[in-house]
């Protein structure tokens, strides 16, 4: 996945006469404060500096994995329709780029960020696009923010930042303020879906349904040390190389993500959840499915449209033998 052409010159013209060494100095300082899921009080991201090394090195990523969770979400929701969104920890606003690309209709976003810098860059990133953007400066660590409502409300790369108790009372808010979907997204590590995990039982209690990746509102099936994430492909342009001393052209963003919506999806078909195995006349395949279990499932060529199906389908996929494509 590659960012959208104006996004794109956007981060080309910010890092424009940046040196590299620089950028890769801060990059390397950033990466190690995200690993480590610091929570000393400081932004991850709080001068210049940081906010440039994030647009060359991180965004490509998380606008990857952001994207990919909001198509999945789209597909169980084909009528929603958001005019509003919600950021919160908005960094750069990274989610609206990603919701404006999803969906069309979005006219105006309310963006919420701490970091000065960030919102900074975001500004400039934005420049003069369709969408109407109010940014707010507001660090939800020590209070809860008051939320008015969207109808999309994302929470991107940010409950890593906070400890258990902010965490509940910000999925509490954003739940609240949640008018149509609810969209998170955190780091596919097995910390990042115990977050969810956390995030998910919270909201069905409030009375969110499920619409991805999960097809069901029963318990995980999966259990430690197995756990629940997906992987979206980002193409690296030369700066994003450069900034990571890198050599192959693209890297492989791993996350999980949680919509949880007011709207109820559709569909809900079996997801899959590690890449497909295939051989010749078979394809074998991890599932969830929508009866709450895991599953694996060997799909034969015997099977006819079955088989056709398993043969495209990628990790983080629906298995939905009515529907071809991924989602």
């Amino acid at each position: 996945m590659e960012l959208p052409p104006a996004l794109k010159s956007a981060v080309e013209a910010a890092l424009a006469g940046v040196s590299t060494d620089e950028l890769a100095a801060s990059a390397a300082a950033l990466s190690a404060r995200y690993r480590a899921e610091l929570r000393d009080g400081r932004f991850h991201v709080d001068a210049d500096a940081a906010a440039l090394a994030y647009l060359a090195a991180r965004l490509p990523a998380t606008y990857a994995a952001t994207r990919s969770a909001m198509a999945a979400a789209a597909v169980r929701l084909p009528r929603f329709e958001p005019a509003s969104q919600l950021d919160i920890g908005a960094g750069p606003g990274t989610a609206v780029f990603a919701a404006a690309d999803c969906w069309p209709s979005l006219a105006r976003a309310s963006l919420i960020e701490g970091s000065a810098a960030m919102r900074r860059q975001g500004a400039n990133l934005a420049g003069g696009d369709a969408i109407s953007r109010d940014w707010h400066a507001a660090d939800f660590k020590t209070a809860p923010p008051t939320l008015a409502p969207h109808d999309l409300v994302t929470i991107a790369y940010v409950l890593d930042e906070l400890e258990p108790g902010a965490r509940t009372t910000l999925i509490a808010a954003a739940w609240a303020a949640t008018t149509g979907l609810l969209l998170i997204v955190e780091p596919g590590t097995p910390a990042g879906w115990q977050r969810i995990l956390e995030a998910r039982a919270a909201l069905i209690s409030a009375g969110a349904i499920i619409a991805a990746p999960c097809p069901h509102e029963a318990p995980c099936p999966l259990l430690p040390p197995d756990w629940c994430h997906f992987a979206a492909r980002v193409a690296r342009s030369r700066v994003h190389l450069r900034t990571k001393n890198a050599s192959v052209p693209f890297e492989d963003e791993k996350f999980i993500y949680l919509a949880a919506s007011r709207i109820p999806p559709e569909t809900r078909p079996e997801r899959v959840l590690a890449p497909p195995r295939a051989a010749s006349g078979r394809v074998s395949l991890k599932l969830c499915r929508p009866d709450g279990t895991r599953a694996d499932r060997l799909v034969t060529r015997r099977e006819g449209d079955a088989f056709r199906i398993a043969r495209r389908l990628d990790w983080g996929d629906a298995f939905d033998t009515a529907e071809p494509t991924g989602g």
